[in-house]
């Protein structure tokens, strides 16, 4: 190329991004993904508390069906961890570890569910009396089952995440 008379040639510009532009994209990108993992956090949580409620709901209509074959409650003096080694099944003797697979023997949960955290792992039921509702007794009166949640769901909150904020009677579920 040929210089003309008076004027000079600029250099070409490089193409590509400054430092400043590569901060600002890297930035942005950061604040995004930082809120992905927060709201994808509170969606788990949301998620195991449906979990629960729903598997105590399953419990609580098995149990119903129970009551209506065996005109009791299975009875268990003490807290028992349901989904746990001796209580993974409820059949017409009440809880088992596993389901018998005898003809004619009626099985009213094959599975009976665990808790979806480790925290606080476990669904706890008791049978209870009608006169101490909220103590374990060997009875068939009624029962308790003691759960926890991390937040609010269907209407339900616990203030802090415990295993013994909510409790299911045949009632209902409650929690404090």
């Amino acid at each position: 190329m040929k210089k003309q008379k008076g004027f000079t040639q600029t250099p070409r510009r490089v193409l590509g991004f400054t430092l400043i532009e590569l901060l600002v994209v890297i930035a942005i990108i950061g604040l995004l993904s930082t809120l992905a993992v927060v709201a994808l956090n509170n969606a788990r949580q949301k998620s195991r508390d449906a979990r629960r409620v729903s598997d105590i709901k399953q419990v609580q209509t098995a149990l119903e069906l129970y009551y209506n074959d065996e005109g009791g409650y299975p009875s268990v003096g003490t807290a028992a961890a349901l989904g746990e080694t001796g209580y993974l099944c409820l059949d017409e003797d009440g809880f088992a570890g596993t389901c018998p697979q005898a003809a004619g023997n009626t099985v009213y949960m094959g599975q009976v569910p665990d808790d979806p955290d480790t925290t606080y792992d476990n669904y706890n039921y008791c049978s209870t009396t009608a006169a101490a509702p909220t103590t374990c007794a060997a009875s068939t009166e009624s029962y308790m089952i003691v759960f926890g949640l991390e937040g609010a769901t269907g209407g339900l909150t616990c203030e802090t995440y415990s295993a013994i904020c909510c409790r299911a009677t045949p009632s209902g579920i409650t929690c404090s």
